[in-house]
């Protein structure tokens, strides 16, 4: 299946039955009276968030959902029949907001949570609740309302603790094959990642964190250079980023530092908040570093970087460092996570 993580769709509700002016007619039962019902509400569509759906592809095509209208009332006091709702199913995570203000409607971020998208119309008035002791023949009756109309915008963003961040072939695929079940393509080229990918982490039989792998990020992502910025939404939830730099690269010419810098610059321009989450700094691909150099590569790339939060060095492909960061990142989401608030944390992400 597809991945879409965003699309535009128009929601309809159905218009009120119009209520109805009617008079009793029986035989032996001279002047009845008025006995025209009320028209039916019209069918109210829903947002209502679903776990077993991880993608927007059903609202990638299907761009119109309309309600049906209410019945329109009858005599001998017989209401109109109430049109059926509309509950649209879509993935947790997902954000609806109007397409034209950008305002967001509803957040949809636990299952079963439900979001009103448009109102049904109201029915109408039958002439049954015009008449008085002044008139007693009443003509009057009213037409059912239409229902709303809106054009809305559908954005998914992930539901994790974790997310990656690095450069593509930096290892983040191979990082989450190493750490979790989850078995993303990997390849020897760039952009082998085209969507994200979640990883369930267990740390322990009851311990578990759950992280998420977007597509590589280059230099000029804000311009539209790879695939942009158009993922990094996808982050937004997560509540520690592992920023994973390859620090044995195989071109001659490529220089790790200025990349990672790139990184973190894109990153500040897409969202200041994301930019402020707090930070780790993954070095992979030791095991390309022959040991007695890895220490005096490792002491230089920090230097040179001006790093001085936390930084971990693995080798995702062997698996060494790996679980040592996986405990470390259960402890951080268990305790320190809690402790402090965002804004506070910052030997966690700091600038340069």
């Amino acid at each position: 299946m597809k991945f879409f993580d965003e699309a535009l769709i128009e929601v309809i509700a159905g218009k009120g039955g119009d209520g109805v002016a009617g008079f009793r007619r029986e035989k032996f039962v001279p002047r009845g009276g008025p006995d025209g019902g009320d028209g039916g509400r019209g069918g109210s569509i829903y947002a209502r968030a679903d776990r077993n759906i991880n993608t927007l592809i059903d609202y990638r095509y299907a761009r119109i959902h309309r309600a049906k209208n209410g019945e329109k009332g009858r005599g001998a006091d017989c209401y109109g029949k109430s049109a059926p709702d509309i509950v649209l199913r879509m993935p947790v995570g997902t954000v609806i907001s109007y397409a034209d203000t950008g305002e967001v409607i509803a957040d949809l971020d636990h299952h079963d949570q439900q979001a009103l998208l448009a109102q049904g119309g109201t029915g109408g008035l039958g002439n049954l609740h015009f008449k008085s002791s002044t008139n007693r023949a009443p003509r009057q009756f009213t037409l059912g309302t239409p229902g709303e109309q809106r054009k809305l915008k559908l954005e998914l963003k992930v539901l994790a603790d974790v997310g990656l961040l690095g450069m593509p072939n930096a290892g983040k695929s191979t990082f989450i094959r190493a750490i979790s079940a989850a078995r993303p393509k990997v390849a020897d080229y760039p952009f082998t990642t085209l969507h994200p990918n979640l990883g369930m982490v267990r740390a322990d039989v009851s311990r578990s964190f759950v992280v998420a792998d977007i597509p590589g990020l280059i230099e000029g992502a804000a311009e539209g250079a790879g695939l942009g910025h158009q993922f990094l939404r996808h982050l937004a939830r997560t509540r520690l980023l592992l920023h994973i730099v390859d620090i044995a690269p195989f071109d001659e010419g490529a220089n790790p530092v200025k990349e990672a810098k790139a990184i973190v610059k894109e990153l500040k321009k897409y969202d200041e908040a994301l930019y402020r989450k707090p930070r780790w700094l993954v070095l992979n691909k030791c095991d390309l570093l022959a040991a007695d150099q890895r220490g005096q590569v490792v002491k230089k790339f920090v230097r040179n970087l001006g790093w001085k939060g936390k930084s971990f060095i693995i080798s995702a492909l062997s698996g060494e460092g790996c679980r040592e960061l996986t405990y470390a990142i259960m402890e951080y989401l268990e305790h320190e996570a809690e402790k402090l608030p965002a804004n506070e944390r910052k030997d966690e992400t700091p600038d340069f």
